[in-house]
């Protein structure tokens, strides 16, 4: 039996430019994000028979790999080689779709690690990072980006470039342990009570590169304004940092926020939050808001009845955290 680990994300700056419609064409993108810990577990055991059975928010029994309809379990079992006899559960700490928290990009990086492991194959954050972008981009036909993927790979807290060759340059941003606990007092995250679809979001967000190459431009350089206040421990220059981006976001395409997200967000910002954004493509999932730590009662107090996530930075990635027989 092998279970695996592997976190769930929050992007501070820079996310859009990770899509290849934007960083192939116009030199590059660059996101800052970091780890959390509320993670995704996979858990992988031989089955007697040949057959496979994969249980998440449904359970799925098949003979033929052919015909097991989860496509990030199917995709990562054919690039790891398996091909029957096992039997596979996810486990997510949070609702595994639509949250804004990279679940899908965090389940592939946990999948092939598990069905690697589970063949006695140990493999770099870099690799799974990168196949894990083919299972969801190529193989997949997703219209995503690359940060959730790498994010959930490596943990910690990252700036990554996006090159136009389809390259990523992965750097960690160091901080030391009790100044990434101070960062994670800064933040908090409530929930909207809304899953929604990112690949719509996405979708149009792509077609419009062109037309939004300023904006994305700008929030590229914010991913690394980002990185440098991180760097100094400058919060309150992180958090004026998410609500420029935010602004800019909320221009990219329809959809990304709404009349309710808008009043929230202002009513968290009236309690004393510096800036904020939602969280993955928009729409809905969870509310990130940076604020000094003695505003977070009284920003809870604004937002009610809306659920406050209690989470913290976390430096590690994917990992294995049992093997067994």
């Amino acid at each position: 039996m092998i279970i695996t680990r592997t976190p769930l994300r929050i992007s501070f700056a820079g996310g859009a430019t990770d899509l290849p419609s934007f960083y192939r064409a116009h030199g590059g993108g660059a996101v800052t994000s970091a780890a959390i810990d509320r993670y995704i577990h996979v858990l992988v055991n031989p089955k007697f028979e040949r057959s496979i059975r994969v249980s998440y928010s449904r359970t799925e029994n098949v003979d033929r790999l052919e015909d097991l309809q989860h496509g990030l379990v199917r995709e990562a079992m054919r690039v790891t080689g398996l091909r029957e006899a096992v039997e596979v559960h996810t486990i997510a700490d949070i609702p595994s779709e639509g949250t804004g928290l990279g679940s899908s990009s965090t389940l592939t990086v946990g999948l092939l690690n598990a069905f690697y492991a589970y063949q006695g194959i140990l493999k770099e954050p870099a690799e799974l990072a990168r196949e894990a972008c083919e299972i969801e981009i190529d193989r997949l036909g997703g219209v995503l980006g690359k940060q959730d993927q790498y994010i959930a790979a490596f943990g910690g807290i990252q700036f990554f470039e996006f090159r136009p060759d389809d390259s990523v340059r992965v750097a960690p941003i160091p901080l030391a342990t009790r100044d990434r606990d101070a960062l994670s007092d800064h933040l908090s995250l409530f929930y909207t009570g809304i899953t929604r679809k990112a690949q719509p979001l996405l979708q149009r967000q792509s077609e419009r590169t062109s037309e939004n190459r300023p904006a994305l431009e700008r929030m590229r350089e914010l991913a690394r304004e980002a990185r440098d206040a991180l760097v100094r421990t400058d919060f309150r220059r992180l958090g004026e940092i998410l609500d420029e981006g935010w602004a800019l976001k909320r221009g990219l395409s329809s959809g990304v926020s709404t009349e309710t997200i808008d009043v929230q967000y202002a009513s968290a910002k009236s309690a004393g939050a510096w800036g904020g954004k939602i969280t993955g493509a928009g729409g809905g999932g969870f509310l990130l808001l940076f604020h000094p730590p003695e505003r977070s009662h009284a920003i809870a107090q604004a937002l009610a009845p809306m659920e406050r996530l209690p989470v913290r930075i976390t430096p590690e990635g994917s990992r294995i955290l049992f093997v067994g027989r």
